[in-house]
């Protein structure tokens, strides 16, 4: 229910792999084949502040950008074409960056300088309200908002949005607003109900007028109006819903409309005449026209930002990363580095340890501190390409994180034998046997090289099992499985705990390609969990999920690796491009050609 998952996430921000806006899945293959330089420091280390904002907040215009001029083409490369326009159906992080400029939601974040985030109305003229601790939700439509041939927006296609979502070819976003609008959340919500195409609407979503929606969930979701954030929850028109084929030309709200889609090779923007500014508080419509190019690798656009010739000087990418062997090129270029986006991503990668064969605590203790974190950052391409290293389960984007290094990571990166051995010796279990399953690849098999040797210093005997790529997760997903260590990651879908703690440690949703790997299943954190869900308090939500992320460390499911960060670049003749920390990736928003 919660998350889709991906191939690798340390290629994800590096050699230009897809990024999910919500889990990240893979088996670790990482991008370098040699240490890198270490980054110094970041725009976003940590979030500073994530708020739930007011009407004030959610009013437009957004804040100008300073020094921004109206007016030019920006261009735009990288390395796949969309997967997704539909709204319903996107759950990748460089289509939702692109979904901005056209599909706007009920709520959206607003990135502040300093890394602070607010959660705001897009369409609503606040972030929403609730008086029953998160069972109903009421939101407003503002005035003035215009679909891309002038008819106004009102609730009843905000309905209809929604409704949709339950057809059958709707399957590959996100699916929590379905699973909480039935009757039952524990059966198939396409079971209760098909959709709005048989002329049946649902019965949790009212609208009493043109611009007020009201949301009956069949339980507390006090983070409801950070769910209808996502890109997955955007605004479909009911009068152009053309079902299957809206994928390819979905229908604009916002401050451009696709003028022409040539799939896998281009795609092009013009302002949508209807978008009125004074509506929206996070997008400007600067340039005149986007035009964008697919099929380029992060080697080729890395060399064409460096180049910085002709057309390129105005282009950007959404999520191609510097590539690991240009890094110290650009580090080392003070020029091209004013033109650089870094900072730190909604996502973190860690190794599970199956705590079904791992089953003493202290064992599996021994392993986090035995584990050769340094040396594993520097085989990948170290801290520029993969990220810091990680101590928590939460990431720094999350609201309410708190840091902690239970197991002295980063005082001992590289690992403390010594240490281990003492825990192993409490254990009863001197020299017990691991096994590390590893996606077959070259820079896999060196890092198991090094872990072998770091944990056999330790006391363990470690036995490593390379995996095909193909079939790494359908293999380490089994409950059943013959691990003890495999490689995970993942991203919260909205900045709160729940997306994260929940699918990854609540013992009662342990099942064969489930999101729990670890099969952690205590009564103490499982109920831990149903009472921070449950929070209606944002603030006081962020301190029972970062006390949850201790009490889960304290038993060692899983050895974080990194906090992943970006490093790209782009044209010298762009203003305006800043770090998403939602999605990971270069914004669109408020970019300008100089």
């Amino acid at each position: 229910m919660h998350s889709r998952r991906l191939a690798s996430v340390t290629a994800v921000l590096v050699a230009g792999a897809l990024a999910l806006a919500g889990c990240a899945k893979g088996g670790g293959g990482g991008p370098a084949e040699a240490g890198g330089p270490a980054l110094g420091p970041l725009e976003n280390t940590a979030v500073t502040t994530i708020k739930v904002g007011t009407a004030r907040d959610s009013a437009g215009p957004a804040p100008e950008v300073p020094g921004a001029r109206t007016g030019g083409t920006v261009n735009m490369l990288d390395r796949d074409d969309f997967s997704h326009l539909d709204p319903g159906r996107v759950y990748v992080n460089y289509s939702a960056a692109v979904s901005a400029l056209f599909t706007r939601r009920l709520t959206a974040y607003r990135v502040g300088d300093g890394g602070t985030i607010t959660l705001v109305g897009d369409l609503a003229t606040d972030p929403g309200t609730t008086t029953d601790g998160g069972r109903t939700w009421t939101f407003t439509l503002k005035n003035g908002l215009k679909w891309q041939d002038g008819t106004p927006i009102t609730s009843a296609d905000i309905r209809h949005s929604f409704e949709r979502l339950f057809a059958d070819f709707v399957t590959e976003g996100p699916d929590y607003a379905e699973t909480w609008l039935v009757p039952d959340p524990k059966k198939p919500f396409r079971q209760q109900y098909e959709g709005p195409y048989h002329g049946k609407h649902l019965d949790s979503i009212e609208t009493p007028d043109d611009r007020t929606v009201i949301f009956h969930l069949n339980g507390p979701h006090p983070d409801f109006n950070f769910t209808v954030a996502m890109t997955g929850y955007g605004a479909v028109p009911k009068a152009h819903d053309t079902r299957q084929k809206y994928d390819k030309r979905p229908f604009s709200s916002g401050p451009y409309k696709i003028v022409s889609h040539v799939t896998d090779k281009s795609m092009d923007l013009a302002r949508n005449e209807y978008w009125d500014g004074t509506t929206d508080p996070i997008r400007h419509a600067y340039p005149d026209r986007f035009h964008m190019e697919f099929g380029l690798q992060a080697q080729q656009t890395t060399e064409r930002f460096l180049a910085d010739q002709g057309a390129d000087r105005q282009a950007f990418t959404f999520h191609n990363a510097v590539a690991p062997e240009r890094v110290p090129e650009v580090l080392a270029n003070p020029e091209v580095m004013k033109r650089s986006v870094q900072g730190l991503t909604p996502f973190t990668s860690f190794y599970t340890i199956n705590t079904s064969r791992v089953t003493d605590v202290n064992v599996r203790r021994a392993i986090v501190t035995a584990w050769p974190s340094r040396q594993l950052q520097q085989l990948q391409g170290g801290e520029v390409t993969v990220g810091r290293l990680a101590t928590t389960v939460l990431s720094p984007t999350v609201l309410g994180y708190r840091p902690f290094d239970l197991y002295g990571k980063l005082k001992r990166p590289q690992g403390d034998p010594e240490a281990a051995r003492r825990l192993l010796a409490e254990a009863g279990q001197p020299h017990p046997t691991i096994v590390y399953a590893y996606n077959l690849t070259p820079t896999q098999e060196r890092m198991a090289v090094a872990i072998k040797d770091a944990l056999g210093k330790a006391g363990f005997n470690v036995v490593a099992k390379p995996l095909a790529t193909a079939k790494y997760y359908e293999a380490v997903g089994q409950v059943n499985n013959t691990f003890d260590v495999y490689w995970g990651g993942w991203s919260a879908d909205w900045p709160t705990g729940s997306t994260t703690i929940q699918p990854q440690f609540d013992g009662r949703v342990i099942t064969d390609g489930g999101q729990n790997y670890s099969h952690l299943n205590l009564p103490a954190i499982n109920s831990a969990i149903d009472r921070a869900d449950t929070i209606s308090d944002p603030a006081a939500a962020g301190r029972a999920w970062a006390a949850l992320d201790r009490q889960i460390m304290e038993e060692a499911p899983i050895v974080p690796e990194h906090y992943v960060t970006y490093f790209g670049i782009y044209g010298s003749g762009l203003g305006g491009v800043k770090l998403d920390p939602i999605l990971g990736g270069q914004s669109a928003l408020g970019i300008y050609v100089k």
